[in-house]
């Protein structure tokens, strides 16, 4: 598949066959996803490749915990749901329910020894601290969809990690960067929305003009 056709047709999948993935497959994906910059080249990632169906299904009842804790810190509890925030919701409880279903979870793991956080001491959260760990995952997401697969990356995992530590024997040092669904796609749509380049990108200050094409 070409590079652009890849980055402009690659949306998050919800909606996979059962059918295994092969080894073969999942390895040349992983041999072409990790020449993925990282800082230093230092590749402090590990990926844990699970297909056990027990596992995927602890798995899956963990992310419904953290899921729920999540949509009620977000938009209340379950029973004061409005129709509309429902119907918003549909597609991403139908999602954390049917997350065994998925025939491969990858969860990736970075070294926090091998990452430079540079932001650590801004008065915000750090933005930086995965820049060693997310060009690689976008690599693993490409090179999926260049073997026809359908991907989804959810970091919801992530916060409350020690759970999924215990489950996969993970030792300390590690911190959970995401969980990637991977399989085979049931379909995947062939127009995604996106905001202009107008709309993100300014020339020389961030209130300068949007750039645009010379056309314009």
């Amino acid at each position: 598949m070409d590079l652009v056709e890849a980055m402009r047709h690659m949306p998050g999948c919800r909606d996979y066959d059962t059918a295994p993935v092969s080894d073969e497959v999942l390895y040349r994906v992983l041999d072409n996803a990790r020449f993925a910059p990282s800082g230093g080249n230092r590749q402090g990632w590990k990926v844990v490749v699970i297909r056990d169906d027990a596992m995927r299904v602890a798995l899956r009842d963990q992310y419904r915990l953290t899921w729920d804790r999540y949509v009620a810190e977000m938009y209340g509890p379950a029973e004061t749901h409005s129709d509309q925030v429902k119907a918003a919701l549909a597609d991403a409880v139908r999602m954390a329910d049917d997350l065994h279903l998925v025939p491969v979870h990858l969860a990736i793991w970075v070294d926090m020894a091998a990452i430079a956080v540079t932001d650590r001491d801004a008065p915000r959260p750090s933005v930086v601290a995965g820049g060693s760990i997310f060009p690689f995952i976008q690599n693993i997401q490409l090179a999926a969809r260049n073997e026809g697969l359908g991907t989804r990356i959810t970091t919801l995992l992530s916060y409350d990690e020690e759970p999924v530590r215990d489950l996969l024997n993970v030792p300390d040092g590690f911190a959970l960067a995401a969980v990637l669904l991977v399989g085979w796609p049931m379909h995947l749509p062939t127009k995604l929305r996106r905001k202009p380049v107008e709309k993100f990108a300014t020339c020389d200050t961030f209130d300068g003009p949007a750039l645009r094409p010379p056309s314009q």
